[in-house]
């Protein structure tokens, strides 16, 4: 391993955040959580990550409302994290959420509820690359 793994959760269900922080950190990554898209931009411009897990879903930060899509075409239209792998995290599972988000700019989807096994064998494909 080339060094320490960065990943930062966006999401605003504490009970998930920390649960995938758990999950990752069994596995030896540094992981930063972000409960709205403000503070999530914020973080994925300055401390480079390998890997950004994503709600589709995100609370209102006063009055700008930024959801995990808006998110991620953001940061695709950002130098600093254009290459940032970006896999949505989240319970919108329609073809059209999926599609929505894949055209944004996402590399991945995961539904929600999630297994285990889905977030470590995504770590580990990442590490590999």
């Amino acid at each position: 391993m080339a060094g320490l793994f960065r990943v930062l959760v966006v999401e605003d269900e504490p009970v998930i955040r920390e649960l995938v922080r758990s999950l990752l950190s069994d596995l030896d990554c540094e992981v930063d959580l972000a409960p709205h898209a403000a503070d999530a931009l914020k973080m994925a411009k300055t401390q480079g990550y390998d890997l950004i897990l994503l709600d589709v879903v995100l609370p209102p930060v006063g009055s700008i409302q930024l959801d995990g899509v808006a998110l991620c075409r953001m940061l695709r239209a950002d130098p600093r994290t254009v290459k940032t792998p970006v896999y949505m995290l989240t319970a919108k599972a329609k073809k059209a959420d999926v599609d929505i988000a894949m055209k944004a700019g996402a590399n991945g989807y995961i539904h929600k509820p999630f297994r285990a096994a889905e977030l470590m064998d995504l770590v580990a494909k990442l590490r590999k690359t």
